[in-house]
C-alpha cells in the first residue's frame, strides 16, 4: 500500500491547478428529489450575518451591503447550479452530495476532498437563504464518511473515484471538520447528525495522522511517514497553514495543542518571508527543513517545477491568513498578510487586471503567467482588508472578481472570499 502512494506522489495534486482534469473511472449521478426524511433544523445564524470582523479591518464600501450580500447570492446560485452534484443515497435514504471537479463532463465525474471541504464551508453559511442548506450539508457529509481513507477511516479519500491509493490530503480534511463545527454552530447536533461528535472523531484523526509528532505541523496526508527523507513532518504545503481552522479545533476539544500548531505554522511563514521573500512577502508551495532551517522546496518535490513558488497552492496563503487576523484580530497574522498585500498592489500598479497567475518569490512572474485569474486576485482582497490604506485597492480587486466564472476551483475559492470580503463569514 505504501509503495503505491509514493507512486502516486506525483499525482496527488489536491486540486491545485487553474484546470481540472477529467477522470479514468466514472460516476452514476443519480436525480433524485431532496426528500429529507426529517424537517431542517431551525438556523441560528442564517445569511447574511454582517459580521465585525477585527478593528481598523475594512470592506468593500463602493456598493451597498445589500449589493454585496446579493453579489454573494448570486454567486453561489451559480455555484451549486455548476459544482453540487447529487450522486446516490446512504443507506438511510438521505441524498449524497458532492462537488464536482470542474464544469466539463469528464471533470464532473471526479470529486476531491478538497472541493468537499470548500462545500461543507460554504453551505452552512448560505442557510436562511438556501433552504436546502441543512440537507444538503447533511448529504456532503454522507459522502465524506461513504469514502473513508484507507490508512485512517477518520479521515476522507483525496479522490474519487480512485480504485488504489486511498489515503487523505490534509486540506480537504480541515475544512471538512470545520464544516462540521459551522454546522453545529448553525442547526445544533440534536437533529439526525451529531455534527459536534463528527467533528471532534475527525479533528481526532487529523491530529493523529497529519499533525507532526514533533514539528505540530501539518503533514500532507495520512500517507506521510514521519522517519522518511522526503515526505516528512517537517515538509508542509504552505496553503495548509488554515489558522482560523485550527483555532475552531482548539475551541471545540479544549486541547491547547491547536494553539502550537497556530504558533508554529506562524513561525514557518516568518521564516520563509524574513529569508527568501523579504520584498514581497510570499509563501512557497512547498516548504521543507535542511540544515538552514525551514526552505523552498525543489522543483518537483511533489507536483510541479513550481513546487518552490508562489503558485496554485501558495495562492490560497493570503486569504488563510488574512481571515485569521480579520476573525481573530492576531497581530502576527496581521503582518504576515500585509506584507503580502502591500507588495502586490504595488506591483500590479493598483489595478487588478496586472496580478499575474504565479510568481518567484521575489516577485518575478512565473513563465506562462500572464493572464489574469481570480483565483490569484480574491484571496489578495482577503489579505488587503487588514489595512484601512488599502480601502481603493480592496474595492478594485472586489470589482475584478465579485461576477466572473472560471472553474471548479477559481470559484469555489472565490466564493469563499466573497464570503469573508462582504462581512458573511464567521467562526464556529
Amino acid at each position: 500500500m505504501k509503495k503505491f502512494i509514493l507512486f502516486l506522489l506525483p499525482f496527488l495534486l489536491g486540486a491545485c491547478w487553474p484546470t481540472s482534469g477529467g477522470s479514468s473511472g466514472t460516476v452514476t449521478v443519480i436525480p433524485l428529489p431532496v426528500t429529507p426524511t426529517e424537517e431542517p433544523t431551525a438556523v441560528s445564524k442564517p445569511f447574511p450575518q454582517h459580521v465585525e470582523y477585527a478593528p481598523g479591518s475594512i470592506r468593500p464600501n463602493h456598493r451597498t451591503q445589500q449589493q454585496l450580500d446579493d453579489d454573494v447570492r448570486a454567486f453561489y446560485d451559480y455555484w451549486k447550479s455548476e459544482y453540487l452534484i447529487q450522486d446516490g443515497v446512504s443507506e438511510g435514504g438521505f441524498p449524497h452530495y458532492r462537488v464536482a471537479f470542474g464544469r466539463d463532463l469528464s471533470a464532473k465525474g471526479t470529486t476531491v476532498s478538497e472541493g468537499q471541504g470548500y462545500g461543507m464551508l460554504i453551505v452552512p453559511t448560505m442557510a436562511g437563504y438556501d433552504p436546502e442548506a441543512q440537507v444538503i450539508f447533511d448529504g456532503l457529509w454522507e459522502f465524506v464518511k461513504a469514502h473513508p481513507s484507507e490508512i485512517d477511516p477518520r479521515l476522507m479519500d483525496w479522490n474519487v473515484p480512485e480504485s488504489e491509493g486511498n489515503a487523505s490530503a490534509f486540506d480537504g480534511d480541515a475544512d471538512i471538520a470545520c464544516g462540521l463545527l459551522l454546522a453545529d454552530a448553525q442547526w445544533g447536533s440534536d437533529g439526525g447528525v451529531n455534527y459536534k461528535v463528527e467533528a471532534l472523531n475527525m479533528i481526532g484523526g487529523i491530529l493523529e495522522s497529519t499533525i507532526g509528532s514533533e514539528s505540530h505541523l501539518p503533514m500532507l496526508g495520512d500517507w506521510v511517514n514521519v522517519g522518511e527523507p522526503q515526505y516528512t513532518q517537517f515538509a508542509p504545503r504552505s496553503s495548509d497553514f488554515m489558522l482560523a481552522n485550527f483555532r475552531a479545533y482548539g475551541k471545540a476539544t479544549n486541547d491547547p495543542v491547536w494553539d502550537d500548531v497556530v504558533l508554529q505554522s506562524q513561525s514557518v511563514m516568518l521564516e520563509i518571508q524574513e529569508k527568501y521573500s523579504p520584498e514581497t512577502g510570499l509563501m512557497p508551495d512547498f516548504i521543507v527543513r535542511n540544515d538552514d532551517g525551514f526552505v523552498p522546496a525543489s522543483p518537483f518535490f511533489l507536483e510541479a517545477e513550481t513546487d518552490g513558488a508562489y503558485n496554485y497552492n501558495a495562492g490560497r496563503v493570503p486569504w488563510r491568513v488574512g481571515m485569521d487576523a480579520l476573525l481573530h484580530d492576531d497581530e502576527t497574522s496581521r503582518r504576515i498578510a500585509q506584507k503580502i498585500s502591500h507588495w502586490i498592489e504595488s506591483a500590479a500598479e493598483g489595478n487588478p487586471a496586472n496580478i499575474r497567475a504565479g510568481y518567484e518569490l521575489d516577485g518575478t512572474p512565473l513563465p506562462d503567467s500572464d493572464y489574469f485569474t481570480t483565483f490569484f486576485a480574491a484571496p489578495m482582497a482577503v489579505a488587503s482588508m487588514n489595512d484601512p490604506a488599502q480601502q481603493d485597492w480592496v474595492n478594485a480587486i472586489y470589482d475584478s472578481v465579485y461576477d466572473q466564472h472560471e472553474d471548479y476551483y477559481e470559484d469555489s475559492v472565490t466564493l469563499l472570499c466573497l464570503l469573508m470580503m462582504t462581512g458573511n463569514f464567521w467562526t464556529p
